[in-house]
């Protein structure tokens, strides 16, 4: 009883340990799927800079961007071969410990059957019960021949199941083993392409570094834009927010009027921090915050309210919650940008080539406020989120 409770326990041990095993390995497909649609969206935004030496600075961040993706990719298949080879101990172990039982069943299968051999001649057997010294010896005795043939069929089934368990273990550990042999496989190819992409950024770095004059001096225009953008959006935000507090304009009848913060969205906007939709499909390429140049030591970038992502050309961008429009702007380098009101919170949308929603408008999530332009031949769409006159890191809201 205790031996059929624990080949029970193995059983079940070994089903949930290949079912965790199954689920990892779907996670790390999904992950590597993620990363291989950021990459080739990486890749078409490359095509569409056709590598003018106005955009190498942003032809590097995507090349680094999809140096970063490869690593992972390879890291993805790296844990994802981990995972097969330690299936293949396992598989291995329950293959031996099945081709024991096989052989075992089978031994004792071969004795029976040269026991029934040796006495194959009916007439013994028959004069074998018919020599009992009793009728109770001879039914014993009949019993026992009945007993051994019932053994040999019922030894056969067992070796006969042995045989198919065996075979489908094998079939499976031939099924990992080429599913390893695949996978080490794409890890050269993958390799390979990184090396291809290290080397395309390397010569990126060098003409930056070759011509750093003429690229610091596009550089501090963007840099200049960037700061405008900053200046202009913590103005707006500002103004809003006095106007929300109470000091806003006076009426014909010397009455102040003021636009209250709407406390319920706020509760609304603030209670889905980290599962507010993205407002456009894309890749981030600039993060928030405060970051070195990539190339120029000792250049630091202005800072980032908020992420910049690669897009498709003319991609629709939407609204990531309910709010009002607070503000059509239009700045250099950022084209139309759009700022919407969600109570307390504020979202920015810029870079925009047309826009579909207008000042004081009452807007809901997921509508269009517009579509990405392609300024500089490059189609990138910058976002920010504020709370309050607070610039907030956007990645922390979004879904990841």
């Amino acid at each position: 009883m205790r031996k059929i409770l624990l080949i029970v326990v193995l059983v079940l041990a070994t089903a949930f340990s290949a079912g965790a095993q199954n689920s990892s390995v779907k996670r790390l497909e999904n992950q590597r799927a993620q990363l291989e649609k950021d990459i080739a969206r990486l890749n078409s935004m490359l095509n569409q800079n056709t590598m003018r030496s106005s955009e190498i600075l942003s032809s590097l961040t995507l090349v680094r961007r999809k140096i970063s993706a490869r690593e992972e990719i390879i890291a993805s298949y790296d844990q994802t071969l981990k995972i097969l080879n330690d299936s293949l101990r396992m598989c291995q172990r329950e293959l031996d410990r099945l081709q024991a039982r096989h052989d075992t069943l089978q031994h004792y299968y071969s004795r029976l059957v040269r026991g029934a051999y040796k006495n194959r001649d009916t007439r013994l057997w028959y004069m074998y019960v018919l020599s009992s010294g009793s009728v109770s010896q001879a039914v014993n005795r009949m019993g026992y021949f009945r007993n051994l043939s019932s053994q040999m069929s019922d030894q056969a089934q067992k070796v006969k199941e042995a045989a198919a368990e065996l075979e489908v273990q094998k079939t499976r550990l031939n099924k990992i083993k080429a599913e390893t042999n695949q996978l080490k496989q794409k890890v050269v190819d993958e390799r390979t392409k990184l090396r291809t992409e290290e080397g395309d950024a390397s010569k990126m770095v060098d003409k930056l570094k070759k011509d750093r004059k003429t690229y610091e001096k596009q550089l501090k225009e963007k840099n200049r834009q960037k700061e405008e953008l900053n200046r202009k959006i913590a103005d707006l935000i500002r103004q809003q927010t006095k106007k929300q507090s109470g000091g806003g304009k006076k009426s014909s009848g010397g009455k102040t009027t003021s636009t209250q913060i709407d406390t319920k969205l706020s509760n609304e906007f603030a209670a889905n921090k980290g599962r507010l939709p993205w407002p456009v499909e894309g890749t981030v390429v600039e993060r928030f915050g405060k970051h070195a140049h990539p190339v120029y030591k000792n250049v630091q970038l202005p800072q980032n309210n908020g992420v910049t992502l690669v897009v498709k050309r003319e991609a629709q961008v939407k609204a990531i919650f309910n709010g009002t429009v607070t503000q059509v702007v239009v700045l250099p380098g950022y084209n139309q940008c759009v700022l919407v009101n969600h109570g307390e919170y504020f979202t920015l949308y810029s870079k925009l080539k047309s826009v579909t929603v207008k000042a004081g408008q009452k807007i809901t999530t997921g509508q269009v406020v517009g579509t990405v332009d392609t300024i500089g031949g490059e189609d990138l769409f910058h976002f920010e989120l504020w709370k309050g006159s607070t610039p907030q890191n956007p990645e922390n809201w979004l879904r990841n």
